[in-house]
């Protein structure tokens, strides 16, 4: 699909989904537009990506398309990217591989077999069109990754007062995942590879996260 017919896809799923009161719903504090597309609200309010909208991008983004350039916000495509992976697991389980995870790992450098979960949020981000890495490069572990972040000036420990939002890559104990949704109750809907050997999308409390890489 050309680039420009997917922006068009794109620009008329947008439109289809905003609700015939937005305009007025969308009234801006001091005067200033708000927002008016499924993904500039979402953006903008720190709230996830409409399932049907994730669903839709996804089907509509080529390859190789930057966020940005018209259309999608990061923290959409990096969501609804990731979100379309839900499923993919290990082959034969166990063995921290399959054709689909051997695709994740050529978004990072000279990385082999083994633990992917550093491998697939590299591998969304590079999707996305926000590579991670100086040079983009991508990280095959968790502790690389974040030792990345913090230099770059992307890492936010948790504590309190510490509330990602949707886009973030959101670092555990030794794991890392996709903050997709911010649910009640301070809890967070995530996107993660490797997780009971599959792609998985979980529930966890803010308390459980050492901290968070801010993607955009």
């Amino acid at each position: 699909m050309s680039l420009p017919l997917a922006l068009a896809r794109i620009d008329q799923i947008e439109r289809a989904l905003v609700p015939p009161d937005a305009s007025a719903a969308s009234a801006a504090v001091g005067g200033a537009a708000a927002p008016s597309t499924p993904s500039a609200v979402a953006a903008t309010a720190g709230v996830g990506v409409n399932g049907s909208f994730a669903s839709a991008l996804q089907g509509a983004l080529p390859p190789g398309y930057v966020p940005g350039s018209g259309g999608a916000a990061p923290a959409n495509a990096i969501c609804a990217i990731a979100g379309a992976e839900v499923g993919q697991s290990e082959q034969p389980p166990g063995s921290n591989d399959s054709p689909r995870i051997a695709q994740y790992r050529t978004a990072t450098a000279g990385s082999g077999v083994g633990p992917w979960c550093a491998y697939f949020v590299s591998w969304a981000a590079r999707q996305a069109g926000t590579p991670l890495g100086d040079h983009g490069e991508g990280f095959g572990s968790v502790d690389a990754l974040y030792a990345w972040a913090q230099r770059a000036g992307r890492a936010m420990p948790n504590g309190p007062g510490v509330v990602p939002r949707p886009g973030d890559l959101v670092v555990f104990n030794e794991h890392v995942g996709i903050v997709e949704q911010i649910l009640p109750g301070g809890r967070i809907q995530t996107l993660e590879g490797n997780s009971s050997d599959r792609v998985s999308r979980n529930v966890h409390v803010f308390s459980d996260a050492l901290g968070y890489v801010r993607m955009s």
